[in-house]
């Protein structure tokens, strides 16, 4: 199975197609950053990351995307920019049929490291570690896509039995 992990963000979305087979330990496929200039008018900047996630959708045939939720942030303009960005990332998962699983970046912190709060360059260090990288991955918005698609392949098994047994006993 292929996941794709989404760290979402207008200036730069981070992204990581993992790869697991099985018992064998998940690998990294590829991974990059979308970046869109601070110059560009909004509207063309949400159009640059839609279309280059539709293409990696295309390009990778990801059969799940685990994505970063949005984190409150002290300004409102980023918090905004970064929901923006996050819409189109979830129109272009739902346009390639590729379903949508989204996580609070303290449930992703405490699934990897085992601390909700833990620093930058700690996930960069367990993503590193996990993935058999053979150095950090950098910038920190791809390790954190890393860190959301790791996230993803330890949760979704647990959310999945959860959803089957709540449509056998017809709880929505």
């Amino acid at each position: 199975m292929k996941i794709l992990g989404i760290d979402p963000g207008l200036d730069r979305t981070g992204w990581a197609v993992l790869e697991k087979d099985g018992a064998a330990p998940p690998r990294l496929a590829a991974s990059g950053l979308i970046h869109t200039p601070k110059n560009t008018p909004l509207e063309k900047r949400l159009a640059a990351i839609f279309d280059d996630l539709a293409s990696l959708i295309k390009a990778h045939a990801p059969g799940e995307a685990a994505i970063e939720e949005v984190f409150f942030s002290k300004r409102a303009d980023t918090q905004a920019n970064t929901t923006h960005a996050r819409g189109v990332i979830l129109l272009a998962c739902e346009k390639g049929g590729v379903p949508i699983f989204s996580y609070n970046p303290k449930v992703i912190k405490k699934t990897i490291s085992g601390n909700g709060a833990a620093e930058k360059k700690q996930i960069q260090r367990m993503v590193q570690i996990t993935l058999n990288l053979a150095s950090i991955p950098e910038p920190d918005d791809v390790a954190d896509a890393m860190a959301a698609a790791l996230c993803h392949l330890r949760l979704a098994p647990i959310a999945r039995a959860v959803a089957k047994a709540k449509a056998r006993a017809g709880i929505a």
